[in-house]
């Protein structure tokens, strides 16, 4: 039941922001400082420019979703977060071809802060952290 609560927010929240970015009229914005841009571009690769095609896409996506079913049990909050964001990401790819990136760290370390991302993507991030670091949840 929470791997499930915590996917549907996850989607919802992913959702709502991919609206939110996309309205006629949307400009970049920073937050903390400059720490965090909102910069919205639509991104029809893999992470991290990874050449992957679309197909491989599609396929190593749906592998991970369904290798993180199986670990709900032993971490259903990681798990939640992992299904949330990448059925958000997929879903972008199937409707669109494409996902939407918004989040840039200018001031990450080194190469990060070139990279832009998008909230199901740090979502995935931190589901796989949570299933790496609490394998057993109570």
């Amino acid at each position: 039941m929470i791997t499930l609560l915590t996917a549907a927010l996850t989607l919802t929240a992913c959702t709502l922001a991919r609206w939110y970015l996309e309205r006629p009229g949307r400009r970049e914005r920073s937050a903390l400082g400059g720490r965090i841009k909102l910069t919205a571009l639509w991104n029809r690769g893999a992470a991290f420019g990874l050449p992957l095609g679309r197909e491989a896409l599609m396929v190593l996506s749906a592998l991970v979703l369904g290798v993180t079913v199986l670990f709900r049990r032993r971490s259903p909050f990681g798990a939640g977060l992992v299904l949330g964001g990448g059925l958000s990401n997929l879903w972008e790819r199937l409707r669109y071809g494409k996902v939407l990136d918004y989040l840039r760290f200018p001031a990450a370390p080194g190469k990060l802060k070139k990279y832009v991302y998008n909230l199901a993507d740090l979502a995935l991030f931190l589901g796989a952290l949570w299933l790496a670091l609490f394998p057993r949840e109570k």
